[in-house]
């Protein structure tokens, strides 16, 4: 099973063998029994890649739990007296997995020399059962309650930015709907689009912006307004520094955002094992109640 969970991840019967220490003939060997024994085909083979057949796929979701079930069975065994040990899967957005989760990580792996983080960053909406993550940093809301339990890490900012440049070509909004005049950068990920939401104390407005340029990473949208291509919807975690040091500026700082949160997820299953809420517990006291980067901003004024 754990095989065969390693395969469908990878689509690759040698990536697989790569992954755990075994050849791609005994990898292909242990598929071959695993079908044999359930009387059902798992997988497509070509000499190009590797999919799963329908039977596969629904195979695919309790074969992951049960795998992951028993690595955690063994880790527990593992770990010596009340020492963390073994690996830890972790999942989280590229620019805040880049720009603040990694060096916590490391912090909490320096406290437990027996543990083996391993970071993975992606902006797609990644499954974390599916793929094994034992934990799953998002943005936002949990996509399947009754399979994913959340906990709140911190709040998560929502900012509209762009270079002193633009805004000396261009002008400065003074009105939500005056980004319909604007290039504005828009991140793909956003919920409803490009429709943005504004609040200033009663008011409500919301905009549908032309979207100049598009992309599904912050980092990138940041680096495309300092170049001075338009407005961005930005997160304060990501633009802290840039506002810090004026290479961005805020724009229509009187209106609110949305405010969303950073959560960890995991498994509803199951308890979180030990190592998973000892991270978890790191985690929020570095970011909670207010995280660095806004206490940074609030600290230099930029920031209420």
């Amino acid at each position: 099973m754990e095989i065969f969970v390693e395969v469908a991840r990878l689509r690759s019967f040698s990536e697989a063998g790569r992954r755990l220490g075994l050849t791609r003939a005994m990898v292909s060997k242990h598929i071959l029994q695993l079908e044999d024994k359930l009387g059902a085909r798992l997988l497509h083979r070509s000499t190009r890649e590797v999919s799963l057949t329908d039977v596969g796929q629904a195979y695919l979701a309790p074969c992951t739990a049960t795998v992951s079930q028993a690595r955690e069975a063994a880790r527990v065994v593992a770990q010596v007296g009340d020492e963390l040990a073994g690996p830890l899967r972790i999942q989280a957005p590229s620019s805040f997995g880049s720009e603040w989760l990694s060096g916590a990580v490391a912090r909490f792996a320096l406290q437990h020399p027996l543990l083996e983080p391993m970071l993975f960053v992606d902006d797609a909406l990644l499954d974390p059962i599916e793929h094994g993550f034992d934990l799953t940093i998002r943005v936002g809301g949990i996509p399947d309650v009754h399979a994913l339990a959340m906990r709140p890490l911190a709040p998560c900012r929502g900012v509209l930015c762009a270079s002193p440049s633009y805004l000396a070509r261009h002008g400065t909004p003074a009105t939500p709907q005056e980004l319909r005049q604007h290039r504005c950068l828009h991140f793909s990920h956003l919920t409803d689009g490009t429709q943005w939401h504004f609040t200033r104390g009663e008011e409500q407005q919301s905009v549908r912006v032309p979207a100049a340029f598009t992309a599904n990473n912050g980092m990138v949208l940041q680096q495309a307004a300092q170049q001075g291509l338009g407005i961005v919807y930005n997160t304060t975690f990501l633009a802290w520094r840039s506002l810090m040091e004026g290479t961005l500026v805020p724009v229509l700082s009187d209106w609110e955002l949305p405010l969303n949160h950073l959560s960890a997820l995991y498994p509803a299953s199951r308890q979180p094992s030990p190592k998973v809420r000892a991270l978890i517990d790191f985690l929020v006291a570095e970011y909670h109640p207010v995280p660095p980067w806004d206490r940074a901003l609030s600290d230099s004024g930029l920031l209420i």
